[in-house]
């Protein structure tokens, strides 16, 4: 276990490896998990250039049902049938027609990958999540490339700008948030007990009307609050 930690204590220091660990132990006992909402509104010139031969654009539903017949791409048709019904969109980056990396991007409550629970945000604002880049691509920043470029095309289309959320244990997302001019705002905290999701958001997502809630009637399998 230690041998484990120790390139974490490298790479984020010994405060940020202990509440890795301290989430990583409470999760032996409980599914618990704070996510971290996140904020941008003004695009980073260094992250709006695409390298040469890639070009970024929104895909069309053909483009991508195309694309999910390759598994690499970790699409699949049931995924599209649910994302393309609520008029999310996928802003990729291609190289010469290839699928190099790709982000979600959703207006209205989203899944979150956790049984019945959505992600609500003040209208207004785009969520981005399901950010990729295969394997074949990683180590150009082309993530944060497809996002500023993202967040450029949003505000032209007058959005406020785009939220998202990391985990709290994934500090190298965190770090990546921050270079592309991310600022955290606050957190929405999910607990599994007794068969129910208990999700709180704190005083900080206030501003953003940031908060998990059931997708159904309230209370069935959930609580939320503030």
């Amino acid at each position: 276990m230690l041998k484990n930690l120790l390139p974490r204590v490298k790479r984020h220091g010994i405060a940020s490896t202990a509440y890795f660990a301290g989430i990583r132990a409470l999760n032996t006992v409980i599914d618990f998990r704070i996510l971290r909402g996140v904020f941008v509104a003004r695009p980073d010139p260094a992250f709006l250039a695409c390298p040469k031969t890639y070009e970024g654009r929104l895909l069309t539903a053909a483009e991508l049902r195309s694309f999910a017949r390759d598994p690499e791409s970790e699409l699949s048709d049931a995924f599209l049938d649910e994302a393309l019904a609520r008029g999310d969109e996928c802003y990729a980056i291609l190289d010469r027609g290839r699928l190099a990396s790709y982000g979600w991007y959703a207006s209205g409550p989203t899944p979150i990958g956790l049984p019945g629970l959505l992600l609500h945000y003040r209208p207004g604002y785009v969520y981005m999540y399901k950010g990729f880049t295969h394997r074949d691509y990683r180590g150009q920043r082309l993530h944060a490339i497809g996002m500023t470029r993202a967040l450029r095309h949003y505000l032209a289309r007058s959005a406020g700008g785009i939220v998202s959320y990391v985990d709290s244990t994934n500090f190298d997302s965190l770090k990546s948030c921050f270079r592309m001019g991310y600022r955290v705002f606050g957190s929405v905290t999910i607990v599994k007990a007794f068969g129910c999701y208990h999700a709180v958001a704190d005083a900080g997502c206030t501003e953003f009307d940031f908060r998990v809630e059931h997708s159904g009637v309230p209370h069935a399998g959930v609580v939320f609050g503030r």
